[in-house]
């Protein structure tokens, strides 16, 4: 017998021995949890329409931090009904839960339940990698009962529900509430906090933007579980589920207007602070320009061998951004047309032609011989003009009768004083010096020149393109004030152009853009071999251009400016009028 109590004490005190050297080999390298909880993360950029409308998100998604009594009960009752009913009993790691998950894996032969309790997952989360191994799995053991030591229940639960990823770079159930539903936790309903609490089983899979036929099956088996722990009655359970349903996704093409203005924070955004950005996008605007550049690329512009377009519209006071399409589709090609893409405007480069000859004395009642020209054995052409000897300023650029323009260009000083005009209204270089200015061989973005149209629809200031109107960091607003506009033509100059252009509507090349009811004036711009083929209008305040080629500037099927360009800037425009 004393035999057996020396050998049982030695094996007591090697066993202790072992678990210690164990333990210090699983916990050697744990992470300090109290630095873990303070961990800093991306900061989240959050971009909203004029509206109020969600655009996109970036970075770390929070949203405010909740606490349990601020919530509907059965927020919190989901996440446990589904994720651990045991919560209130165990101290962290649920053995009972482990062996009934044990008994369900082998009975359906493959892994269909978890035995991790929520403070398990709260560790994981907090402190660990997603790493699969039994070292992880001990250290998440040690931490759990760490954090139920520290915590209280109450406490834990209200950790997790800050802190959980919920998808789509959220994180907590606020941020989540607001990107899939549009509203704050605390007015969650049952069916919509049954859908979050699905999430952390496979963010991505139940993500009811990417699926939300597979987000709702996996709500109702919440739902169910609800019923099962006393949450929710059957009869509130099946009410719930017939009434989910989620909110339209954001614009699926307005990717290239938030990449456009997170690329122009710089350092205007707060390093760490959480920002939420009011844009300037017209929603509205934005989904006509959607629509009508997608219908007209997969009809008349694929027979006119059209693959590609980009619509940009300003308002013509302020510069602030109301509508921007970058191309047919932002999942097939990010690149932005409207503001990277670099080509010759042809004729739509002419109203700065016309400008410097206005303010070198020349009028649009003026006239001019639209007759052939050679300058040092460079002749323009005029395409299918029929030569009338004279015509009037203003039917030169309403007709786009090149010849004329040249010999309008001269009367204005050259092509150093129309360099001089287009630049002075934001037109960037560099730009031709020779005659060929006049018929719009330099390269420009949309963008770009869109703005540069502008002093001609507010009386003659020059303004920038912005697409931020207002901003708030962690809820407190900061100062972010648009770019200041300029006098840079005498408005009765702006009023001039404004007619002449308006001349092009009525009776010259862009008379496919004039909207019933609605004063409109623009320019139309088709260069050699209709690669590119352009209308930049003015209507209501606004300045909208768009542009319509192929990627790999190879020529179109007849398609000019005063055609499709002109029409898809009237479709818009009627699109976005059209009531309902």
């Amino acid at each position: 017998m004393p035999r057996l109590l020396r050998w049982s004490v030695v094996l007591a005190v090697w066993g202790l021995v072992a678990g210690f050297v164990a333990l210090v080999f699983f916990a050697w390298d744990l992470p300090r949890p109290e630095d873990a909880l303070s961990a800093t993360r991306r900061p989240s950029v959050t971009l909203v329409a004029a509206d109020g409308a969600l655009l996109a998100t970036s970075g770390d998604l929070y949203g405010e931090t909740v606490r349990l009594r601020d919530l509907p009960a059965h927020v919190p009752a989901a996440f446990v009904a589904i994720e651990d009913r045991r919560f209130r009993e165990h101290m962290g790691l649920d053995l009972v839960g482990v062996a009934r998950a044990l008994v369900v894996n082998l009975t359906a032969g493959r892994v269909v339940q978890g035995g991790s309790t929520l403070t398990q997952q709260l560790a994981k989360n907090l402190f660990l990698t997603p790493e699969r191994s039994i070292r992880r799995k001990v250290q998440e053991a040690l931490l759990a009962l760490w954090l139920e030591w520290r915590f209280s229940k109450d406490e834990l639960l209200t950790i997790y529900l800050n802190r959980v990823y919920l998808g789509a770079g959220t994180f907590g159930v606020d941020a989540a509430a607001r990107q899939f539903f549009g509203v704050p936790a605390r007015r969650l309903t049952p069916g919509q906090a049954a859908v979050l609490a699905g999430l952390p089983k496979a963010p991505s899979r139940f993500n009811p933007r990417v699926n939300p036929s597979a987000a709702i099956g996996r709500a109702t088996e919440v739902l169910d579980a609800m019923v099962e722990t006393g949450a929710l009655t059957a009869a509130q359970a099946m009410v719930e589920a017939e009434r989910l349903h989620f909110p339209p996704s954001p614009s699926r093409d307005a990717g290239w207007f938030a990449d456009w203005v997170r690329e122009g924070l710089g350092d205007r955004a707060p390093p760490t602070a959480d920002l939420l950005l009011r844009t300037t996008l017209d929603t509205r605007l934005q989904a006509a320009a959607e629509a009508r550049i997608d219908a007209l690329l997969a009809g008349p512009g694929r027979a006119a061998g059209v693959s590609q377009g980009a619509v940009l519209a300003i308002d013509a006071a302020t510069g602030a951004v109301r509508a921007m399409a970058g191309g047919r589709d932002y999942r097939t090609s990010p690149f932005n047309r409207a503001t990277q893409a670099r080509r010759q405007p042809g004729s739509a480069f002419k109203p700065f032609v016309y400008l410097a000859a206005l303010e070198a004395g020349v009028r649009p009642e003026d006239m001019v011989a639209d007759g052939p020209l050679t300058l040092g054995g460079w002749s323009p052409g005029n395409g299918n003009w029929r030569m009338r000897g004279e015509i009037s300023v203003e039917d030169a650029l309403a007709f786009s009768v090149n010849t004329a323009a040249v010999r309008v260009m001269q009367r204005a000083g050259g092509p150093r004083a129309v360099t001089a005009a287009a630049q002075r209204v934001g037109l960037p270089g560099p730009l031709p010096r020779d005659a060929s200015i006049a018929l719009g061989t330099a390269e420009v973005t949309l963008i770009d020149l869109v703005v540069a149209y502008a002093p001609f629809a507010n009386g003659g200031h020059r303004v920038a393109a912005h697409g931020v109107m207002e901003a708030r960091a962690e809820g407190r607003p900061i100062a972010w004030l648009p770019p200041a506009r300029s006098p840079v033509i005498a408005p009765e100059t702006a009023e001039a152009m404004r007619r002449m252009m308006a001349a092009t509507v009525a009776r010259g090349t862009g008379r496919a853009a004039a909207v019933p009811g609605l004063a409109v004036a623009g320019k139309t711009g088709t260069t050699q071999d209709n690669r590119d083929a352009w209308f930049i209008g003015i209507a209501g305040g606004m300045v909208m251009g768009v542009w319509l080629g192929n990627d790999d500037a190879s020529p179109m099927d007849g398609v000019a400016g005063g055609g499709l360009p002109a029409r898809l800037f009237r479709d818009i425009l009627e699109a976005a009028r059209r009531p309902g």
